[in-house]
């Protein structure tokens, strides 16, 4: 083992600059044993560095290999496996835990105190030993300063001392005066043995020289001693005088220290006076505004303000400690409550009595505005009410009880003001829209003053029907028939020249821009309120409302200020914002039920007034969103909006409940279904409302309902049609349809477009060819029989050979048909389609010039058929296409 130690010394970690100090033989536990070293080192420069090398010999040759390597520091568990019994194995917990035998127990002992000694020496680390037998580790325990670790080279490493810079120059000295110092090291080191015995020579002579020199010294040092407790005596007595001066100079400095106090309590007391005297005293000129100033002047309005103000800076002064125990303070304090409730009633008195007047001032001025149709400006209220704006910020923030008080009267004079001007307002409206008043009649008193038009308007309401259609007002008449409803309407009204559907036009018209009128004069009334409600009663978004107490809880109808109570006083109110709502609600709470009855007025007079309210609600609904999406007057719009789209709603169903409703005479040709001119008149009337407005999307719905309501309702009528074929009443009504759709351009019924086309074109052709079979009957009827005989495998050219039809058959058929019959056969044919279609349509020349194009194509096909089944007979028809052509231009012009 000494062989290897000194091997691996020199080959592996001399290089290294490191020393080997333990080696232990070892192989993994539990494989296949393949021996290797573990050694102790360290390293040679300074710090100290120790480690565990595995160090194993290498499988190409008989030389070692440095494998891997752990920083002693990392070693956390030493297991020696069994501190009693021998035993080779042991476990070194690093990084992970590595398992080893040992080739003897002796070697595992040794390697194991050979690291618990550099742990001691170098790092000095909590390294657990575990199962180690305490007498291994007791022997290794340090006697001395110097204890040795790992033999005598170490003590050598660890005795060594550097000399100093002093030390290397008294050495250099030396050795230059001794020129053989290098050369013969023996000689110098005798000569300096000989200077050293010469040095202790004189050095015992001087000691001994010296003892008398001591025994003087001993004999001063007791004379000193003496001097010594003489000068303590004469300190003590020093002592004792200064002593007495001390405490007087105590007594001095005590009497000093109470001056100073009494001085510093002087300055405190009077900067605690000038500070009560500055912020708790109110000029003399703001007592006697609060008492007695002028609310009704802006210059008593802008003193008593101030005075307010100043008597709320002086009242919410930040009092120091004991300030409140002081009497004078009590006082005063209790005379800024007494001059706050004093003026705080007469400020409430006042405001209380200005809402009062200026109720009853605009109350007086109803009167003109009730012919027009115009709501009273109250911009001047609202200008005089501001000036008193501050005012109620500061009686908000004193006394909220009279606040709110004011709040309350506010709501019940205006909410009173505003119902009169509302309702006559709506009054006026509704009038105007029945147009039950002459023209230039005027207005004395207020509308619903007047009882036959209160009866009248009440009727309107009262009214359970509803009448649909486009009727322009309440004396038209909604009778409908298969004719043209606007017709019989328009024999019902006394008006002139002008037609129904003219006045139809004139009544949406009107209808449409009362409507408007009344929702823009709403809008800026409600807004203008809003803005002043914010402004005079001091009431802002999303901060919350400071809270004193109150004597009891105050309730509103119409939206109630709730404020709870607890023995503490009142919670805060949950936002400002709410509260405004809430007040506007309260104030015009008459605003949505009007609203409500002048559109199920509007409705009553037409029901395609609701496209027009609709637009318009929608316009002013996203206009009042945009400017405030909580506001009272975005939620009151937007709940009427959803009443306006209900109407709109009813509107397409009961027009979907009239087509399935639909009968037609059994007498009459059929034409254009009514439903279909009521469809056109709808999309146009849309078209032209709804050009540019926000809910385009409500009537293309509408669209995609009514349309494929007109479709199945046709069909309908078709199969039920007896006097006009079902195909003239298909084609007709979907030629009217595709027109309609082509002219409006709607983008949402493109495919209903295509569909109308092509039921259109394939009715017209069913119909031409239904229609041609008669006029030229026998004929047909015989080349029919001739495609049979080809069509069950008899060839072309043998039909002849046929007995029903022979060339004398086929001869014998064309007699029948010469030109004149033909022309004859054509007339009757146009006669028969002209009973079959209507006027309105204007489809007779079409439907004529398709039935010439399929009697020219059926021509065409009986020469072919006799070209090819009656080969070189020289047979040919007794008219020619050029005949044909003749007939049918000269048929059309006699008609």
């Amino acid at each position: 083992m000494t062989a290897i130690k000194h091997a691996l010394q020199r080959d592996i970690f001399t290089p290294n600059d490191e020393r080997l100090l333990s080696i232990v033989n070892v192989c993994k536990a539990g494989k296949k044993k393949r021996n290797c070293f573990l050694c102790a080192t360290v390293t040679t420069e300074r710090p100290v560095q120790v480690n565990v090398v595995k160090v194993k010999k290498s499988d190409k040759g008989d030389f070692y290999k440095r494998q891997t390597a752990w920083a002693l520091r990392d070693l956390a568990v030493v297991d020696a496996k069994d501190a009693v019994k021998e035993n080779p194995e042991f476990d070194l917990h690093f990084d992970k835990v590595y398992k080893w035998v040992a080739s003897s127990t002796v070697e595992k002992n040794t390697f194991i105190s050979c690291i618990w000694k550099l742990n001691q020496r170098y790092l000095r680390k909590k390294i657990d030993f575990i199962n180690v037998s305490s007498q291994l580790l007791e022997e290794s325990v340090p006697s001395g300063e110097n204890q040795s670790v790992a033999g005598g080279d170490e003590e050598a490493v660890d005795e060594y001392q550097e000399l100093n810079a002093r030390e290397e120059q008294d050495i250099e000295i030396m050795m230059e005066g001794c020129e053989y110092a290098i050369s013969n090291a023996e000689a110098f080191a005798e000569k300096l043995s000989r200077e050293l015995q010469v040095l202790d020579g004189a050095n015992i002579q001087s000691i001994m020289a010296s003892e008398k020199q001591v025994n003087i010294l001993m004999k001063l040092l007791d004379e000193a001693l003496k001097e010594v407790d003489q000068i303590e005596m004469k300190l003590s007595s020093y002592e004792e005088m200064l002593q007495s001066v001390k405490e007087q100079m105590d007594q001095i400095s005590e009497s000093n220290h109470l001056i100073h106090l009494s001085n510093t309590n002087n300055v405190k007391l009077l900067s605690e006076i000038e500070f009560l005297v500055n912020h708790m005293d109110l000029a003399k000129g703001h007592i006697k505004a609060l008492q007695e100033g002028d609310l009704t002047s802006s210059r008593g309005i802008e003193a008593c303000t101030n005075a307010a103000d100043a008597l709320l800076q002086c009242m919410n002064v930040a009092l120091r400690p004991g300030h409140d125990m002081l009497h004078a303070v009590k006082e005063q304090q209790q005379r800024f409550i007494d001059l706050r409730e004093q003026f705080a009633r007469r400020l409430a008195s006042h405001l209380n009595s200005v809402f009062v007047q200026q109720g009853h001032d605009q109350s007086s001025t109803l009167a003109q505005h009730s012919v027009e149709l115009t709501l009273p400006n109250h911009h001047p209220f609202h200008r005089d009410l501001l000036r008193y704006a501050k005012l109620m910020e500061w009686l908000k923030n004193t006394d909220y009880g009279k606040y709110e008080g004011l709040t309350k009267n506010y709501m019940d004079y205006l909410s009173r003001l505003y119902e009169r001007e509302i309702k006559d307002f709506f009054e006026v409206a509704k009038i105007k829209m029945t147009g039950t008043t002459k023209e230039g009649k005027k207005f004395a008193t207020l509308p619903r003053k007047e009882s036959a038009v209160k009866q009248e308007t009440e009727s309107l309401h009262g009214s359970s029907g509803k009448l649909t259609g486009s009727t322009s007002s309440l004396n038209k008449l909604s009778v409908q028939s298969s004719g043209n409803r606007r017709s019989q309407s328009s024999s019902l009204l006394d008006m002139g020249n002008m037609s129904a559907s003219d006045l139809d036009v004139a009544d949406r018209t009107k209808f449409d821009k009362i409507f408007e009128q009344v929702l823009s004069e709403l809008e800026p009334l409600c807004l203008a309120e809003q803005d002043f409600i914010s402004k005079f009663f001091k009431l802002q978004q999303h901060q919350s409302i400071p809270g004193t107490a109150m004597s009891e809880a105050e309730e509103m109808d119409g939206g109630t200020l709730s404020r709870s109570y607890t023995s503490g006083g009142p919670q805060t109110i949950s936002s400002e914002k709410d509260m405004i709502r809430q007040m506007m609600t309260k104030i015009f709470r008459c605003i949505e039920p009007e609203l409500n009855n002048l559109i199920a007025l509007g409705d009553k007079i037409d029901s395609f007034n609701s496209l027009y309210m609709l637009v318009k609600m929608s316009h002013h609904v996203w206009t009042a969103q945009n400017v405030d999406p909580a506001s009272f007057l975005s939620t009151t719009l937007g709940n009427v909006l959803v009443t306006v789209k209900r109407n709109f709603d009813k509107c397409i169903s009961n027009q979907m409940k009239q087509m399935d409703e639909v009968k037609i005479s059994k007498k009459s040709k059929v034409g254009i279904l009514s439903f279909v001119a009521e469809f056109e008149e709808f999309a146009g009337l849309a078209e032209s409302i709804f050009k540019n407005a926000e809910r385009r999307g409500d009537l293309d719905k509408a669209y995609i309902k009514l349309i494929r309501a007109v479709f199945v309702s046709v069909e309908k009528v078709a199969n039920e049609s007896q006097k006009t074929p079902r195909d003239v009443v298909m084609m007709e009504n979907f030629h009217h349809i595709f027109a309609t759709l082509s002219r409006l351009k709607i983008s949402c019924l493109e495919s209903e477009k295509k569909e109308a086309k092509q039921k259109y074109t394939d009715h017209l052709q069913s119909y031409v060819i239904y229609s041609l079979g008669q006029p030229l009957e026998k004929l047909n009827h015989f080349f029919e029989g001739v495609e049979a005989r080809v069509a069950q495998g008899i060839r072309e050219e043998e039909v002849s050979y046929q007995l029903a039809f022979n060339k004398q058959e086929l001869r014998k058929v064309i007699k029948e048909y010469p030109g004149k019959e033909v022309k004859k056969g054509l007339d009757n044919l146009y006669k028969k389609v002209d009973k079959h279609l209507c006027e309105e349509e204007n489809l007779l020349q079409v439907v004529w010039h398709s039935m010439q194009d399929e009697f020219i194509r059926q021509y065409k096909h009986f020469e072919g058929l006799i070209a090819r089944c009656y080969p070189g007979s020289g047979i040919t028809m007794e008219f020619t296409i050029q005949d044909i052509l003749d007939y049918c231009s000269s048929i059309a012009q006699s008609h």
